[in-house]
């Protein structure tokens, strides 16, 4: 892309005038952090102004790249420079920052302001965010089109995501694919909350980098010629980049400069006064943007319309072509499956049991793939005890960009690689480890829930039943933890056809994401001739088994206890006990239901409820109500074999069966009529 030569004098003009705009800002929401939007203005402008391809008339453009401000706490520095490209960041806007409802928010916030392309705030997330943009842009320029998918992903970062461990886990991957897309500018300003960074922090980062092998080029903050000189070597590198650029948090306050005080508070209005007079800016004027600064900017947009134009044409004429098929279904699925679309999921019956639920999602993995060519993931380094290869597909490396991901023993990166990857259009991303390491990516599904994301975690080995590892690799409070992320969908099913129709949900899913929880052990498929059918499953909750005559008492389950369940009701109905079985994967699609399915598969007037799950018995109240029982686990659990640990810990139907007898007479003892 020809570039007009710098004019330095406009440059400047504009670099000042997003320093301002950022402080101005902070000081009047009389919170922030001024001094990094200060410092990084000349890297915004070169970015935005000369280097980056995007359209503020479309921040969607699929053509564009991509910047993520992985500090987020320099929003500021975003909506100024989004402001003055021309993207409908109003001045208003900006001067709300902070404010209720005000898409200025304190840290960038995916969907709220046009241009922010992911949420950031807790640092080390947006380095590991692009670390999956670029490897889904690898991948469509390799599997759709090499000409339309030709972008690149920018991020910039500071000392604080460095210092994270997250960063060391998605750079140490970046640099083993050569993710040559990628480029990420440090800003080595040597400051944090706490003062200088020596308090903490003084390991040599350019050398940490070459040996994740990455390219590492160095420049100072403040001279355009070297920044632009390091992003054009960057470009022009098969590696990943690294640009450390020496800078100072807010330059030029005469007090403030190089102190932790300009990190996170307004500089105050005397010193910020002081700084505009340093800069030759009038101190009284705020929000302050000359008419040359906003048609200097202004070129972004004509040149953005330019770029996206000629990105359509050629998308035209692809599309011409026979073998253009997978860019045609990334054109008309935009991730999305049509109504009625048919998954062809495999069927199983009571012959193919036992099979482990984790066996079984391998199956109608690969049944998924043969029909979903944007299909695709991998696991931390456990594909064999996850079941989550891809039979036939390449791996993701450094040479090819296959469906078979190998994230290598890296959770916390896997999580934010499958946010980058669901933010690339079309692609339907999916991670896997053991349900205990789902506590190594919180982090980041709390953001894909917050940004109505849909990437798909497969947690296996989902209770005691795991067995001799012992309580170190047996997730008790796991579940409880899960469920009580807002927007998250976790579906714990019971059998492998129940497993096949959480895959459906999960794949049908695109605003929000969802965790399968998959056992080790094996276990019977449940005989369609018998029960009723797992398509159940899609409303989250359904009646499995019952008796006819007066309901006496509810056996609420998930996953592998609802074998349990099952034979506990045989042991009830032989002894006059009117029993029902409710299967319940997924309580967030079952409280998604009317009211009126939910209380005829739950009859308020059935109080004698006992739920059982070898878990954290934390929320299930909602679902037996006070009079009810919990059957879980209230410890750590134990190095044992699983079935023996099963038995020890009470998850057997003939314990179930006595706690429903408990409760019965307990109800009677309070209500003497009640029937027998």
């Amino acid at each position: 892309m020809t570039r007009e030569p710098l004019d330095a004098v406009l440059a400047r003009s504009t670099i000042d005038t997003l320093r301002f705009l950022a402080a101005d800002a902070v000081e009047r929401a009389r919170s922030g952090h001024p001094g990094t939007p200060m410092e990084a203005a000349p890297l915004a402008y070169l970015l935005y102004r000369r280097h980056l391809r995007h359209n503020p008339a479309d921040p969607a453009w699929p053509g564009r790249d991509r910047l993520v401000l992985s500090c987020g706490h320099a929003s500021m520095l975003l909506y100024g420079v989004l402001h003055l490209a021309g993207y409908a960041l109003s001045l208003d806007d900006l001067k709300n920052f902070r404010q209720l409802h005000s898409p200025a928010a304190g840290h960038p916030e995916f969907g709220h302001a046009p241009g922010v392309e992911t949420t950031t705030g807790p640092l080390g997330q947006g380095l590991g965010v692009s670390v999956g943009m670029a490897m889904g842009g690898r991948f469509l320029a390799e599997q759709v089109s090499a000409e339309l998918f030709n972008y690149r992903v920018y991020a910039l970062c500071s000392d604080g995501d460095l210092m994270e461990g997250l960063s060391s886990e998605a750079a140490s991957l970046a640099g083993h694919l050569h993710l040559g897309n990628l480029i990420v500018v440090y800003l080595d300003n040597r400051i944090t909350i706490e003062g200088e960074t020596s308090l903490a922090f003084s390991e040599q980062v350019a050398t940490r980098f070459l040996a994740y092998d990455w390219q590492v080029l160095q420049v100072e903050g403040e001279n355009l010629t070297e920044i632009e000189m390091a992003l054009n070597a960057a470009k022009a590198d098969p590696r990943p980049s690294l640009i450390i650029a020496r800078t100072h948090i807010a330059p030029g306050a005469p007090t403030k400069q190089d102190s932790a005080e300009a990190h996170g508070a307004p500089l105050g209005a005397e010193e910020l006064a002081a700084t505009k007079s340093a800069y030759g800016w009038d101190p009284h004027q705020s929000f302050l943007v000359s008419e040359e600064v906003r048609a200097h900017m202004g070129a972004c947009r004509t040149r953005g319309r330019h770029l996206q134009q000629q990105w359509q044409e050629l998308l035209r004429d692809l599309e011409k072509n026979p073998s253009a098929g997978l860019l045609n279904w990334l054109r008309s699925r935009d991730g999305a499956l049509p109504e009625g679309w048919d998954l062809h999921l495999p069927a199983f019956g009571a012959a193919d049991g036992p099979l482990a639920t984790r066996q079984a999602s391998g199956i109608v993995l690969n049944a998924l793939a043969a029909r979903l060519p944007l299909l695709l993931g991998g696991s931390a380094d456990l594909a064999p005890s996850t079941n989550t290869s891809l039979k036939g597909e390449r791996s993701f490396s450094r040479t090819g960009s296959g469906r078979n991901l190998h994230f290598g023993v890296r959770e916390h990166a896997m999580g934010a690689v499958l946010n980058g990857l669901s933010h690339t259009p079309g692609l339907i991303a999916y991670g896997a480890t053991f349900l205990i390491f789902s506590d190594y990516m919180r982090p980041p599904m709390r953001l894909a829930a917050m940004m109505g994301l849909a990437p798909i975690y497969v947690f296996t080995h989902d209770s005691i039943a795991l067995g001799e590892d012992g309580p170190t690799h047996q997730p008790v409070e796991q579940l409880p933890g899960l469920r009580a992320l807002p927007n998250l969908h976790v579906i714990r099913p019971a059998d492998a056809n129940e497993t096949a129709e959480a895959w459906r949900l999960a794949v049908e899913r695109r605003n929000g994401p969802t965790a399968l929880v998959l056992s080790r052990q094996g276990l019977p498929v449940l005989d369609p001739d018998r029960y009723a059918p797992a398509d159940g499953v899609r409303r989250g909750g359904y009646v499995l088994a019952e008796e006819e005559g007066d309901l006496q008492a509810l056996l609420l389950a998930t996953g592998a206890e609802v074998h349990v369940a099952l034979a506990a009701r045989e042991l009830l109905q032989a002894e006059g006990v009117a029993t029902r079985v409710v299967s319940l994967p997924c309580w967030e699609k079952f409280a998604e239901q009317a009211e009126s399915y939910r209380r005829q598969v739950l009859p308020p007037s059935c109080r004698a409820r006992v739920a059982i799950e070898a878990a954290s018995p934390l929320g299930w109240e909602r679902w037996v109500g006070t009079e009810g029982e919990v059957i879980g686990m209230r410890g750590f659990g134990a190095s044992a074999p699983g079935a023996v640990l099963l038995e020890h810990f009470g998850f057997t139907p003939e314990a179930v069966g006595k706690r429903v007898k408990e409760l019965l007479a307990r109800s009677k003892d309070v209500n003497p009529d009640a029937q027998s």
